[in-house]
């Protein structure tokens, strides 16, 4: 029969190999500001035109890159919020720096 200290599997450290694996966990615990600032930017184009239609957008890595330009623009003229929105250009900035990296990663 076993012993006491042989069924205990608290005496046993568990193991998990993710050495040199991706630390996703930095980008939530960084920037959960951040990251939440530019789901709302995604939520607002998922409710305006549709959820992931940004992926078959004619022409759209040119036209993200207009859009990037626009609010990059008006942040540098002082507007801190986009007008129809509401939400901060820099999120905005964000969310088509991350469609054009897609884009471009997906290719």
């Amino acid at each position: 029969s076993a012993t006491n200290k042989e069924m205990n599997t608290t005496d046993h450290q568990g193991a998990k190999n993710d050495i040199g694996k991706v630390r996703a966990g930095l980008l939530v615990k960084d920037f959960p500001h951040a990251l939440t600032a530019v789901a709302r930017v995604a939520t607002f184009g998922a409710n305006k035109y549709a959820a992931h239609s940004w992926r078959t957008v004619p022409d759209a890595a040119a036209r993200y890159h207009d859009a990037l330009y626009r609010h990059t623009l008006a942040q540098a003229c002082g507007e801190i919020n986009d007008p129809e929105s509401g939400l901060p250009h820099a999120a905005h900035i964000a969310w088509n720096s991350l469609a054009l990296l897609e884009l471009e990663l997906t290719k």
